[in-house]
């Protein structure tokens, strides 16, 4: 049998916006708690929300905002990361999110390369001074015209001028399904990030079929953990909760596991998503036995490699019995696999689970495109709904990712068994996965060639036990050149890069392996490094 599956598609796909789903949610279930954000203690019902999305669209309505405008949103975690999501929606903006990690080299680039014509930030977070990196790069962003700092006077301002007013007064456009409301950005292999673009179908969609797939309802509280401008906070979080009627419980601005766990038991939360380095600090927190989780019913672990021992603690000791794999890239909003609740402990546990409703994946041989049989590798395909609009303004690596046909050509490698049930054994680019982080090296490379003592450079990805995988930089010296170290290669790069795409490990070279035809062989460079470092 060959290596292809097609979803079940009894449920239909929702042929609505955003705003009008979340409006329907509203209707039913007012007066349910819908956002909780424990670090403040601040919580809304779905009214109560929907009266702040409200004047907050009609803030931004005000303020110049239109339809296909690009709004940006730059803030960890937070109530107003989803008010400004939901405000933007209702007005047709595109919302892209900038990684709280940028630095100015990133960020500039994001703001610029979408054209981002009103910016939403916090003033800092953790070492971050967004204030300082904004000032330094703002001159560089021709299309910015506004800056609004949360908390500030222009919040207040962006939040209060619309209060009281009706929303729809202010639309005298038309919304549609298929319109893009989303960028997010994620790491290239040309050395700068690329837009994946998303539509209200596309995210709506997947959010919903996602936790239909945990038998997420009106009675559930979700904690999310997870960063909202990842695809996996926002629309499996996030729009996942508002499709169904429960609630976003808001843990903390940043990941913390202790303060995760807290609030499971606080706040009664039936469901917690993480990767898997989020679980394992979780069960590996010193007071774990102490706290009660005896709430939690499901979840959601994705964004790498799931360990089974972790996935068995899940189910075990977190009363996580229906939790759940997912699978999935930022380019196809982003699931396309997931494990059911009803599988048994092995395919939970040993697989990224099957084919989503109203999603198509087949196994391809790289080489020739043609489907391979079930149980050999091949490179990961997917087509349907969930595919992205295409790469923000770049034709040409849309055409690249997407085929003729409509297949999105992930770059992992994978296996399906008889089953129907996938695996991921490789990826067939260089892509490194950090704590759930994806990282194209040729990104990291490219910044490096800047630094003035840098003839060449290759990043290569490294085994980590905490992390999955940690970077290693090897580089070649210029002529004359003094010598240089991890630390150095550290400090030219903070303030520039987020700080996990700063190679851990530096490796001064004379020459790279390469192969007869004058290829880089980064295989050999990993097997040489994890030897030379005792790396397992």
């Amino acid at each position: 049998m060959e290596s292809y599956d097609a979803g079940e598609v009894g449920t239909p796909l929702l042929e609505e916006t955003i705003g009008a789903n979340f409006e329907r949610t509203v209707a039913r279930f007012g007066d349910r708690e819908a956002l909780v954000e424990v670090a403040t203690g601040r919580r809304w019902t779905y009214a109560e929300l929907d009266r702040e999305v409200d004047s907050l669209a009609v803030g931004l309505r005000s303020a110049g905002i239109t339809k296909g405008d690009r709004v940006g949103i730059w803030a960890p975690n937070c109530a107003e990361w989803t008010m400004v999501q939901y405000a933007a929606a209702k007005i047709g903006a595109i919302l892209v999110n900038v990684n709280p990690a940028y630095r100015t080299h990133e960020l500039k680039y994001a703001l610029t390369q979408s054209g981002v014509r009103l910016l939403i930030s916090a003033t800092d977070f953790k070492t971050s001074d967004y204030q300082a990196m904004i000032a330094e790069v703002r001159d560089d962003c021709p299309t910015l015209e506004q800056i609004v700092f949360l908390g500030q006077p222009e919040w207040d301002t962006l939040l209060v001028s619309g209060r009281g007013e009706r929303l729809a007064d202010h639309l005298d456009y038309e919304l549609s399904p298929s319109d893009p409301i989303n960028i997010q950005y994620t790491s290239g292999t040309t050395g700068f990030p690329k837009g994946a673009t998303l539509s209200h179908r596309n995210i709506l969609n997947n959010g919903y079929f996602t936790t239909e797939t945990i038998h997420l309802t009106e009675q559930d509280r979700l904690c999310i953990p997870v960063p909202f401008y990842h695809c996996f906070g926002m629309v499996m979080g996030n729009i996942g909760c508002t499709s169904h009627g429960a609630a976003m419980v808001i843990p903390g601005p940043g990941f913390d596991p202790g303060v995760t766990l807290q609030t499971v038991q606080d706040e009664k939360c039936s469901a917690v998503y993480g990767v898997p380095t989020m679980f394992i600090a979780m069960q590996n927190h010193p007071e774990f036995a102490s706290y009660d989780l005896s709430s939690l019913r499901t979840g959601i672990m994705a964004g790498s490699v799931c360990p089974v021992e972790v996935m068995k603690r899940c189910v075990n000791e977190m009363h996580m019995s229906e939790v759940s794999i997912a699978y999935g890239m930022t380019e196809t909003s982003p699931v396309s696999c997931q494990t059911r609740s009803d599988d048994d402990l092995e395919r939970r546990t040993s697989s990224i689970g099957r084919v989503h409703p109203h999603v198509e994946i087949k196994i391809v041989d790289p080489g020739t495109g043609e489907n391979v049989p079930r149980g050999t590798p091949g490179e990961f395909c997917t087509r349907g709904y969930s595919v992205m609009l295409g790469y923000w303004e770049d034709a040409e690596k849309t055409a690249e990712a997407i085929d003729a046909d409509g297949w999105m050509h992930t770059g992992d490698l994978a296996v399906m068994r008889e089953d129907g049930y996938c695996n991921i054994v490789g990826r067939i680019k260089d892509m490194v996965i950090r704590g759930g982080e994806n990282i194209y090296p040729r990104e990291i490379e490219e910044f490096l060639y800047t630094h003035p003592d840098v003839e060449d450079v290759q990043v290569i990805g490294v085994p980590d036990e905490k992390y999955g995988e940690e970077l290693c930089a090897w580089v070649k010296l210029r002529a004359g050149a003094g010598p240089i170290d991890a630390e150095a290669v550290r400090a030219f790069a903070t303030g520039k890069l987020a700080h996990y795409k700063i190679p851990r490990y530096v490796k001064v070279v004379e020459e790279f392996p390469m192969t007869v035809t004058g290829k880089i062989r980064k295989v050999q460079m990993r097997e040489q490094t994890t030897k030379e470092l005792g790396l397992s």
